[in-house]
């Protein structure tokens, strides 16, 4: 199943010129969906590359202040994958490393850093890895496809990563659908958010787990906004980490109430993600959740998105 980037992008044609890669934010999980299921966010990643003689990293504003400016940086390192599964040197050339995903609050940041480096890597190679091989290096280098999927392909993707590759399947966005995302100003680490799940979980918890995340899929796939708030209950991650994001719980019990068809921690978190109609206002949801905020002592921003549908692109300059 080819994706947009692929479809979109014409293949190269005589010698390579400056070209751009931009790769978008995501929200993974989406409640049940723990490591398998996410959508694309319009928060982008964007590199410019120009090949020349030498080497160069340039990490471009605030966002990526104290970020490395030489090879260690983790774009280049991506770049560096693309080209050790397609066997070939990566060649030379400069890097501008721009970004409007913010850092380590649960948005795919490194999701997005990762399918644009092995993006730009491929291109700067002359492609020759095809759209679900660059998922695959994605997947094995992040550990499981919810992020890097739906940053490379756009949309909503169901996915999975086994010793066999990297399986998935896209979805449209159903009519209707868009994202309030709730970013607070203070950063979480994945790392720190998969340290306090647990080990094993029972078997209730599972068979939850999996039939909520079937149903949810599912609902996505027909389009029934009128069940994401069931379909979007998650005993796996969620009420493990609901003690590091200040009102989650209340944002997961409450949301509905103020105008969200469903609410789920994004990713590791601390952002919190909430369907809305968009044929709705969504001043009411707003409202709610600065006021868990300020209950809670905290700052950040609330604001509404369309699912991007684009997915990972390239142009040439």
């Amino acid at each position: 199943m080819p994706g947009p980037s692929e479809r979109d992008r014409p293949a190269p044609a005589g010698p390579l010129g400056t070209f751009t890669v931009r790769a978008p934010a995501s929200s993974a999980n989406l409640g049940p969906g723990f490591d398998s299921l996410g959508l694309s966010v319009p928060l982008y990643t964007t590199l410019r590359v120009t090949p020349q003689a030498t080497t160069q990293v340039v990490p471009m504003g605030a966002e990526l202040d104290g970020t490395p400016a030489d090879e260690s940086n983790y774009v280049y390192r991506a770049m560096e994958l693309a080209a050790r599964r397609a066997g070939l040197p990566l060649p030379p050339a400069r890097i501008e490393i721009e970004t409007d995903v913010p850092l380590a609050r649960g948005l795919g940041s490194s999701a997005a850093a990762l399918v644009a480096g092995i993006v730009a890597g491929n291109e700067l190679l002359g492609r020759p890895l095809d759209d679900e091989t660059v998922l695959d290096v994605a997947a094995r280098e992040e550990g499981h496809p919810d992020n890097v999927a739906p940053a490379l392909f756009g949309g909503i993707v169901v996915a999975t990563l086994d010793k066999l590759g990297t399986h998935y399947v896209r979805l449209d966005p159903p009519a209707h659908l868009g994202v309030t995302v709730l970013i607070p100003d203070f950063e979480l680490s994945t790392s720190k958010a998969r340290a306090v799940l647990p080990k094993e979980y029972s078997r209730a918890d599972a068979v939850h787990a999996l039939s909520h995340a079937a149903l949810l899929a599912a609902a996505l796939s027909q389009g029934r906004l009128d069940l994401l708030r069931h379909a979007m209950q998650d005993y796996i991650h969620q009420i493990w980490r609901a003690p590091l994001v200040p009102g989650l719980s209340d944002i997961l019990e409450e949301a509905w109430k103020h105008g969200a068809l469903g609410a789920a921690l994004s990713g590791a978190g601390p952002t919190v993600l909430c369907f809305h109609d968009t044929r709705q206002p969504t001043a009411p949801l707003h409202a709610y959740l600065h006021g868990v905020m300020a209950r809670n002592g905290l700052e950040g921003r609330v604001m509404d998105f369309p699912i991007d549908t684009a997915g990972t692109l390239v142009e040439q300059a």
